[in-house]
């Protein structure tokens, strides 16, 4: 609170410094971070248009193998981020993408890896036994890290300022397709035979060297929280402690209800209820991302230019960047998440319906896939300022784990029901038309369970 000599607006201005100098120190560093976590994660699709090829795979197979991903996510999610909370985020988050870099390296010898009589026994060749294991894997490795970081954000950002935060944050998304596309493309073309080895075994490899390097970083640099950052000045740790305090006394005087222990955010209904709405968006994120190349490939372009691909796969990602951004700074100065949640998610859902109609014309597909990118992503980035605002403590670590573990379910339902449905009938229509059913649901949830963010005793000085 300022003195009586400080008006608001003095410390409003003080405050904003404070923040601006945390964010600078730390945003880049976590954001490089998620663009080679999430190039690690989606790379797959890009590599499938070779790699399905050369090993004879379906669409069904590639699209269950894609999404089998997040079964692993899901299992290891909770437990990694209470061990995040136990042993410091700078040791687990390194540890996370070393080991995740290690699986996605191993991507390269899918079909050469011993794994003794297991496919056997699981009745499947050998390559696609080991798609399907190295896929779990690379969940189970990457659990935990992007529930982590939205869990370490709130150990510096009052909720007033988060979703500008998240959104910073997850505008890596965007940034690794719009970068990672054409690098991807890039490196199957040129790559391709280089050492006998296609372009896709090269992809695996050379994108899984940045998270090893990236991890190491992390060991040296990221702080566990204010308390450990040299680089913060005791009057700017004064001031994140003092409104972090403030936003808790506040949220307790309010009797929001909200859980207060991991036990209670795990069998919470509104805790359930935003897992769902977080499903919704996986499922059209990852259902639209995992078959993109496919789907653009598919709009009259050569099947062997994949650089071509590449490029105009950056176009509904840079939209969907610049439009995070935006919708994000919005939901903080009106202070409003609820129905900036519920518009987003209507927006994709409109963008997906529109896909199931524009067939192979160039213009209005990329036109309907930015609108989904777009939509999906300024969701997912104001979704997160409501249950970090809602939870505090060890229910925050259980209840944010779980709500993306839960959520992120949709990222195995969505590739896998458009390769299943593409097998079926040739064409990806009817599941771009479930997605959208799902959307819609998602918002009518969001809108009428999502709990209004809480009053703390400096609201009139984290607002701006």
């Amino acid at each position: 609170m300022p003195t009586s000599s400080e008006s608001p607006s003095f410390h409003t201005a003080t405050a904003d410094a404070t923040y601006a100098r945390i964010g600078w120190r730390l945003l880049p560093l976590l954001f490089l971070c998620y663009i080679v976590a999430y190039l690690d994660r989606v790379n797959v699709g890009f590599a499938k248009l070779q790699m399905v090829t050369e090993l004879q795979w379906s669409d069904a197979m590639y699209g269950f193998g894609a999404g089998i991903f997040f079964i692993g996510y899901f299992l290891f999610e909770v437990p990694s981020n209470l061990l995040l909370e136990r042993a410091g985020a700078r040791r687990w988050i390194a540890r996370i993408m070393i080991t995740w870099a290690l699986v996605s390296g191993a991507f390269a010898f899918v079909d050469v890896l011993p794994w003794g009589p297991l496919p056997a026994l699981f009745g499947l060749p050998r390559a696609e036994f080991s798609f399907y294991a190295l896929r779990l894997l690379l969940g189970m490795a990457e659990a935990g890290f992007f529930p982590g970081i939205v869990l370490y954000l709130t150990y510096w950002f009052p909720s007033a300022r988060r979703a500008r935060a998240f959104a910073k944050f997850m505008t890596a998304v965007a940034v690794a397709n719009v970068l990672g596309a054409p690098i991807s493309g890039w490196i199957m073309d040129h790559f391709h035979g280089a050492g006998e080895w296609s372009g896709w075994r090269w992809l695996f490899v050379l994108e899984s060297l940045p998270s090893l390097i990236m991890g190491l970083v992390v060991l040296l640099l990221l702080p566990n929280g204010p308390a450990d950052a040299k680089w913060l000045r005791d009057e700017d740790r004064a001031q994140v402690l003092r409104d972090l305090e403030a936003e808790r006394i506040g949220a307790n005087a309010s009797g929001s209800g909200a859980p207060s222990s991991a036990r209670a955010a795990l069998l919470s209904g509104t805790v359930w209820a935003l897992a769902f709405v977080y499903f919704t968006m996986a499922v059209a994120l990852y259902g639209v991302n995992f078959w993109m190349p496919t789907i653009i490939q598919e709009l009259g372009l050569s099947k062997s230019d994949y650089l071509q691909i590449g490029l105009l796969t950056m176009i509904p990602w840079g939209v969907a960047g610049l439009s995070m951004l935006l919708w994000g700074a919005h939901s903080d100065r009106t202070g409003e998440r609820r129905w900036h949640v519920t518009v987003s998610l209507v927006a994709t859902a409109v963008g997906l319906s529109l896909l199931s109609i524009t067939g192979t014309a160039v213009i209005p597909s990329l036109c309907a896939l930015s609108l989904v990118a777009a939509g999906v992503l300024s969701s997912m980035s104001t979704f997160w300022a409501i249950p970090t605002e809602y939870l505090r403590g060890t229910a925050a670590a259980a209840g944010i784990a779980w709500i993306n573990s839960i959520g992120n379910l949709g990222g195995h339902f969505g590739p896998d029901l458009i390769g299943r449905v593409r097998t079926a009938t040739g064409s990806s229509a009817a599941a771009f038309l479930t997605l959208a059913a799902l959307g819609i649901a998602g918002a009518v949830v969001v809108a009428l369970v999502a709990p209004p963010p809480p009053r703390t005793t400096s609201d009139h000085v984290l607002l701006e």
